[in-house]
C-alpha cells in the first residue's frame, strides 16, 4: 500500500514537472496535471496540501536532478570540455528538432514566469542555475582552468546556452544553439 502512495505522489510530481517545463507554471492547471498523471483529484491535495506552489517546488527539484544528471552524463562523454559542450548543445538541438522537447533541458520558462511573483519558485530556479554552473565549472577545472576562470566561463556558458534555448524555441529554429556551438571553442581556447 505504501508503494502505491509513493507511486501516485511521484506520478503527480513527474507530470507537473513535465508540464511546467513545457507550458510554464501559470499555463498549467491542476486538472491538467491530474489528467497527465492519471490521478484522482483528491490525491493532489492529499500529497500537496499547500497547493500548486508546493507541487511546483517539488517538480523543480525533480527537474533539477534530471537536468543535472543529463548534463553530467553528457559532459562526461568527452574529456575535452569543448567537445563535451558541443556534444551537449547537439543533444539539445536534436531534442528540440525531433521532439520539440523542453523537458529535462531547462527550467527557464518557469524561472522567467515566476521571478517577480513568487520568491520560493524564484529561489528554487536560482538553485538549479547555480548547480548547472557548478557542473560546467567542475568540467573546466578538471581540464586545467583556474577555479576563478572556470566559474566565470561556466556562467557565460550557462547564460549562452539558456539564452540560445529560449531564442531557439521562440524562433522555432536551432540557429541560436548552432551559433553557440560554433563559438564555444573561441571562448574556451583563451585559457
Amino acid at each position: 500500500m505504501m508503494s502505491n502512495k509513493t507511486d501516485s505522489r511521484e506520478k503527480i510530481i513527474k507530470a507537473a514537472s513535465k508540464l511546467f517545463q513545457i507550458k510554464g507554471f501559470n499555463a498549467t492547471g491542476l486538472n491538467e496535471i491530474l489528467k497527465e498523471s492519471k490521478s484522482p483529484k483528491g490525491s493532489l491535495y492529499y500529497y500537496f496540501p499547500d497547493g500548486k506552489e508546493q507541487l511546483a517546488l517539488e517538480a523543480i527539484s525533480l527537474a533539477s536532478k534530471s537536468i543535472i544528471e543529463r548534463l553530467e552524463t553528457t559532459l562526461n562523454k568527452y574529456s575535452d570540455p569543448i567537445k563535451a559542450i558541443k556534444y551537449l548543445i547537439n543533444n539539445i538541438i536534436n531534442d528540440l528538432e525531433k521532439e520539440n522537447k523542453l523537458q529535462d533541458i531547462s527550467v527557464s520558462l518557469i524561472a522567467l514566469e515566476t521571478y517577480s511573483s513568487n520568491e520560493h519558485l524564484r529561489e528554487a530556479c536560482k538553485s538549479v542555475f547555480t548547480s548547472l554552473s557548478y557542473v560546467y565549472a567542475n568540467k573546466l577545472v578538471q581540464n586545467g582552468f583556474s577555479k576563478q576562470k572556470a566559474e566565470e566561463l561556466s556562467m557565460a556558458i550557462e547564460i549562452m546556452i539558456e539564452g540560445a534555448i529560449t531564442i531557439s524555441v521562440t524562433r522555432k529554429d536551432t540557429i541560436p544553439l548552432l551559433t553557440i556551438s560554433n563559438i564555444i571553442d573561441v571562448l574556451l581556447n583563451q585559457n
